[in-house]
């Protein structure tokens, strides 16, 4: 791939993890519906290059695997910035009539946007393992964010109340620290091919 691309790879990575620490912010702390639901839009399309940058790369350890890591990667990103869309559509233009503790239709309770982002994050982190020019403590970070993220989507299958301890600790440890943290390491391990 051409340096360019590296280049907006490791900026457009670092972004994505900045994006998604203010999605956790403004979804757990400041609690703005608006907000929360523009970062999670920026955040889905924000990360759809690393993850092209992250096969493009880890397609040397097992082709097909990294291929199905890349299209749940993209499925799930897309699901993200889906789900933003329509609950910033809701945010903005409140519908009449509307039960607002019903599951998005597109992604329902986070189907795409955590548990198969989830996957998709466990499925590169296992192919980033196999390389020795990933540092050891990214693919690590990775396993801990998709694990995480999976149980961010089941938790949310019965947990409707995000203040339920089940639900808050693992949002506030993949919001704040693991998944930002995650997107911008990915951004400097870029930064050397840019």
């Amino acid at each position: 791939m051409k340096k360019t691309f590296w280049q907006a790879a490791w900026m457009t990575s670092i972004l994505a993890g900045l994006s998604a620490l203010a999605y956790a912010y403004y979804f757990v702390i400041a609690r703005d519906p608006m907000m929360y639901s523009l970062f999670l839009l920026l955040t889905g399309l924000l990360s759809i290059k690393p993850l092209v940058a992250l096969y493009s790369r880890l397609k040397e350890v097992e082709e097909n695997f990294a291929l199905i890591a890349l299209i749940l990667g993209i499925a799930g990103a897309l699901g993200a910035a889906v789900h933003g869309g329509y609950d910033l559509a809701n945010a903005i233009n409140i519908p009449t009539g509307m039960n607002p503790s019903l599951p998005s239709q597109v992604d329902p309770r986070g189907l795409l946007a955590f548990g198969v982002t989830g996957i998709a994050i466990l499925k590169f982190s296992w192919l980033m393992s196999h390389r020795k020019d990933f540092a050891r403590g990214l693919s690590l970070l990775g396993f801990l964010s998709g694990v995480l993220l999976v149980v961010i989507y089941l938790m949310r299958l019965t947990v409707l109340n995000p203040a339920d301890p089940r639900l808050l600790y693992p949002v506030l440890l993949e919001g704040f620290i693991v998944n930002p943290l995650w997107y911008i390491w990915l951004g400097f391990e870029f930064r050397k091919r840019a």
